[in-house]
């Protein structure tokens, strides 16, 4: 038998919650991991006929998984030109620092998102709703005013 570490287990909470609604012109996200942890989860609701930005993360890495409805992913390819596909059911997708992307709602459709903290500067490219890149200080101001249920 191995022998295993001493772990401080004076921040083990059984049953923690914690929840972030983040509205957005194109639908919402629900934020379920604390904003402490070395990592993002999220489930991006985006309405039929919705785009995200197109953009690029300086610092941040995502990958997708498609939960329901349909949804089309634009990426940039090794030769800097974009390509749209569908995300298929039961597949998932990952965007490297740097890569174009956004996604495009064909139906109302929820992606689940993980990735890296969200650091850094989200670069809009385009966007239909003519907002400003995203950086680190405009999203602590966002979150600030929402009310994150945390229990």
């Amino acid at each position: 038998m191995a022998d295993v570490p001493t772990f401080d287990t004076s921040k083990f909470i059984v049953g923690e919650k914690y929840l972030m609604k983040v509205e957005k012109p194109w639908g919402y996200e629900l934020i379920f991991s604390p904003p402490d942890m070395p990592f993002t989860g999220k489930i991006l609701h985006i309405n039929a006929g919705k785009r995200l930005s197109l953009q690029i993360h300086d610092k941040k890495q995502e990958s997708y998984y498609l939960f329901n409805g349909r949804c089309a992913l634009v990426l940039e390819n090794s030769k800097g030109e974009l390509e749209k596909i569908e995300l298929e059911p039961g597949m998932g997708y990952t965007v490297r620092v740097g890569q174009r992307h956004r996604h495009w709602a064909i139906t109302d459709c929820d992606v689940f998102e993980v990735s890296t903290p969200e650091l850094g500067t989200t670069y809009r490219l385009e966007d239909d709703y003519q907002r400003p890149d995203e950086t680190q200080q405009l999203r602590e101001n966002e979150r600030k005013t929402l009310v994150s249920q945390r229990k």
